[in-house]
């Protein structure tokens, strides 16, 4: 009598190959879509121009804030919006130099960043860091830039911080430099966000 067994492995064999071959097109891959709205009231934006004499410091307002990113391939849409017409150094004289002569904001109302890519994972709870990489316009012209981003998120609330560099006289605009006082071409600029986060599932079959 002929054993049976080697019927059974040759079985065991197709199923595996089977399961193997048919098994990527029944599942269900899950994209997961962040979203996030910023809150133009929460939200503080501050620049710091140095001189001989310390300098001095600044804010402006966002208008609006939105961006949207796939958690696994991190393409991300969406843009912030801040008015350069709010730009306020605290002493009249000084703004008018800066909205008329700088940034030219009556020609340029609006300086904006679009998110292109984020890099790094966004936990549900607790806290991350990420890069976002993108493209920041500001009086007339497109920059490349990268953020390093802290993020916070408790419940549907996210607070992110960042700072950066704005080469102004490098990308174009004037210094407002008198002959006996000299600004340096570069301001700082400080971000501090606070807005809402939404996780959902988008299914694809294969």
């Amino acid at each position: 009598m002929q054993s049976s067994y080697p019927d059974r492995r040759c079985i065991v064999r197709w199923a595996c190959f089977l399961l193997i071959w048919l098994g990527p097109c029944c599942v269900a891959a899950v994209d997961q879509q962040v979203q996030v709205k910023l809150d133009p009231a929460q939200t503080s934006i501050n620049i710091s121009v140095h001189d001989i004499h310390g300098g001095f410091q600044g804010s402006f307002k966002l208008k609006s804030g939105m961006v949207q990113f796939d958690r696994v391939t991190g393409n991300a849409s969406g843009e912030l919006v801040v008015d350069a017409t709010s730009g306020n150094t605290g002493i009249d004289k000084r703004n008018t130099k800066m909205h008329k002569e700088v940034l030219e904001s009556q020609r340029y109302p609006e300086i904006t960043f679009i998110p292109r890519r984020v890099m790094g994972e966004v936990s549900p709870q607790g806290t991350s860091n990420i890069q976002v990489q993108g493209v920041f316009h500001i009086h007339g012209s497109d920059h490349d830039l990268t953020l390093s981003i802290p993020v916070a998120v408790s419940g549907n609330k996210v607070t992110a911080t960042a700072n950066f560099i704005v080469p102004y006289e490098q990308w174009g605009m004037k210094n407002p430099s008198v002959f006996f006082l000299r600004v340096e071409g570069k301001a700082e600029v400080s971000v501090s966000a606070v807005g809402s986060i939404t996780i959902t599932n988008a299914k694809t079959t294969h």
